[in-house]
Parts: C-alpha cells; sequence; structure tokens
C-alpha cells in the first residue's frame, strides 16, 4: 500500500536551522501546520522538537494540538465562520482577524466563556487577500481594542498567497510604521508585527528585514527547507522530510502511444500524439496512488530515470523506458513532494503516514 513518511531526523534538522536564524535576529515565531491534516502521529513530532506555538486554518487540527498539550500556544490563522466562533475560542488562544463584525462575535463569545482571546490584526499590503485597508486601520483599532476579553497582540500580514505578491522591505516598513502610530496615538503596546510566512525568509537570510518585524508563521519551509523566492532548498536544510512510497502492482512492455480513436479521458484530457514515437515500445509500471489522492504535477520521483505519464482516480502510470534498473512488481518507486502533493496526501484517507528517522 502506497505510504507517506516523514523524517523526523531531517525536520529535526530544519526546526534546529530555523530556531537559530529567527533567534538570532530576536525574532518570534510559530509553526503553521495546517500541512498535517491534523495528523495525531506528526503534530506529536512537531511538539516533541519543542514547539510552543502552533498555527493551523482548522479548529480540529488546534483542538488535537490541545489534546496533544495544553500549554502550546494555538493560533487560527483565518477569518472564522459565525457558527463556529465557540469552538474557535475553545480550542485557539490566539486568531487573526479582519472583519469588525466578527471580532465582536469573539469578544462577545469570549466573555460567556471567561476567557481573554488574543488577536493579530491582520492588514492588506497588496495581494488582496485578507486584511483591513491601510487608511481604515486606524478607526478599525479604535473600535476593537475597546471590546470586552480582546487583547491585541499584534498587526499583520499575509503575501504571496493569492494574487504572488511577494513581500519587500518598503511593504514590511509599511507594516511597522502602521505599529507606531497605533501605539503613539492610542499609548497602547503591540507586542507583535507578524511579517507573514515562509515567503518572507529570504529577506532575513539576506538582512533585509526591517527591525520591527519580529514575529513569523512559517510552514512550507520547515517541511520543505524551501526558499521561496528562488524556488530552491535553503544550504543547511532538507527538501525531503516527506517522502511517498508507491508500489510497483502491474509491470508490462507496452507501445509508447495508445491505439484506436481518441476521445477525452475522464479529467477531460485528450491525448496528444507524436507520430514519430509510432512502433515505439517503453515498460510501464502502474504503481498504487492516483488522482483521488494526488495531482501527479506535485511528484518527482527519486530515480531521474523514470517518469510520471499520468494517473487515473487510483493509479499513476509510469515510463521506465527500457528498465535499466530492473524494477518488478512488488518493488517501491519513492517520489520527492510539492507542498501542495504533500497536502493532498495527508488529506486523504487512503494513504498510510509513517514515521522514520534517517
Amino acid at each position: 500500500m502506497a505510504h507517506l513518511t516523514l523524517n523526523k531526523t531531517k525536520l529535526k534538522d530544519n526546526f534546529e536551522f530555523l530556531k537559530k536564524t529567527f533567534n538570532d535576529s530576536s525574532v518570534a515565531w510559530g509553526v503553521v501546520s495546517k500541512l498535517l491534516c491534523g495528523n495525531r502521529l506528526f503534530l506529536q513530532e512537531l511538539i516533541n522538537l519543542g514547539v510552543d506555538e502552533i498555527h493551523d486554518s482548522r479548529i480540529s487540527n488546534l483542538a488535537m494540538v490541545k489534546k496533544l498539550n495544553q500549554e502550546v500556544q494555538t493560533v487560527y490563522i483565518k477569518p472564522v465562520s459565525k457558527k463556529n466562533v465557540g469552538k474557535m475560542i475553545e480550542f485557539a488562544d490566539v486568531s487573526l482577524n479582519s472583519e469588525l463584525e466578527t471580532i465582536h462575535w469573539i469578544s462577545e463569545e469570549a466573555v460567556l466563556q471567561n476567557k481573554k482571546h488574543k488577536i493579530i490584526i491582520m492588514v492588506e499590503t497588496g495581494d488582496l487577500r485578507e486584511g483591513v485597508m491601510g487608511e481604515h486601520l486606524l478607526d478599525f483599532y479604535s473600535d476593537v481594542f475597546k471590546l470586552p476579553n480582546i487583547e491585541i497582540i499584534g498587526l499583520g500580514t499575509n503575501l504571496n498567497c493569492l494574487n504572488g505578491v511577494m513581500p519587500s522591505t518598503d511593504k514590511l516598513i509599511q507594516l511597522s510604521l502602521y505599529k507606531q502610530i497605533i501605539e503613539l496615538k492610542f499609548n497602547k503596546k503591540i507586542p507583535w508585527v507578524s511579517a507573514g510566512t515562509s515567503v518572507t525568509i529570504p529577506l532575513m537570510l539576506t538582512h533585509q528585514l526591517p527591525k520591527g518585524i519580529n514575529h513569523f508563521r512559517v510552514g512550507e519551509t520547515l517541511f520543505f527547507g524551501v526558499d521561496l523566492f528562488e524556488e530552491k532548498v535553503i544550504e543547511g536544510m532538507h527538501g525531503d522530510v516527506f517522502e511517498l512510497h508507491t508500489e510497483i502492482i502491474e509491470m508490462q512492455e507496452k507501445p509508447l502511444l495508445p491505439v484506436g480513436n481518441l476521445a477525452a479521458n475522464p479529467q477531460g484530457e485528450v491525448a496528444e500524439i507524436d507520430e514519430s514515437l509510432y512502433g515505439q515500445t517503453s515498460y510501464r509500471a502502474i504503481v498504487d496512488v492516483g488522482l483521488l489522492d494526488v495531482d501527479p504535477k506535485y511528484l518527482a520521483p527519486t530515480d531521474e530515470t523514470i517518469e510520471v505519464l499520468g494517473a487515473s482516480s487510483d493509479m499513476l502510470i509510469m515510463n521506465l523506458g527500457k528498465n535499466p534498473n530492473e524494477y518488478k512488481v512488488g518493488d517501491v518507486l519513492t517520489f520527492d513532494l510539492k507542498y501542495m502533493g504533500a497536502l493532498s496526501l495527508l488529506n486523504s484517507n487512503y494513504i498510510d503516514k509513517t514515521v522514520i528517522s534517517s
């Protein structure tokens, strides 16, 4: 059966790299765990590393974190729907917010639950997902800080999540200035300026991070070691914390081209024919994973001599060429993953998940 592995030794190396990087810059940070889809085994590995702040976009995943360790500070990182405010207050210590009416609901529920709920006000800096427009921020803050059982602990922003707008020193300085203006006007301290996510880390590594930025929310770079500016693994980190292992369930030498009248397949695709390949054959392997589990474009075989040809709902078709490595039925093919591939696999009930160490 296809299974996904998390290498805890490589995860620890990545964690220690980031921990030192943030400590050297006097920046606090939390781990975004939404990739793990609430998997108890993998969340426990995070907690074992000493992670004391976990962010997620699913309340049920934060509930699992609290079940594993009540002392971990939990952060809900998307706008909460009205019907879920109660559960969010129960399991999240902090939430990211940019909608005034929602914060009123949060305040009311926090009073009912006799809890002080902390919030980070999200500010729009150009990517046009969630966030208060800068010109409305002072009025917004004025309304929020008066609410009972609400503590504003930061200003934050998201970049590169919708339209691909990249973080820049100028945008982050702007966010820091908003904090200074609010503190002067209202005589209130805002502890955090949460600059964003993994995409902002390269600015820190190249010493371009403004001094006012003192909090990050990191997922992808922890799990994939990636510099999202240059789309490459950061030196000293690992890009293969996760790997997918699949079993060959059929192995045949077959024509390179399909035979017969062609129509759209169930995915709406029509095969393109290169007539120069008529008469040629290659070994094809079918492995036990398919579109129901992952989009093949997010998979990269660790054996660079083979390639993904396509997939149906439950099977992935591989081209082994002349099969120089003499693969056979029952052998395992291993794949490195991109973020969205790992996310799909972790969300699939049909893929086993295990922890390994190097």
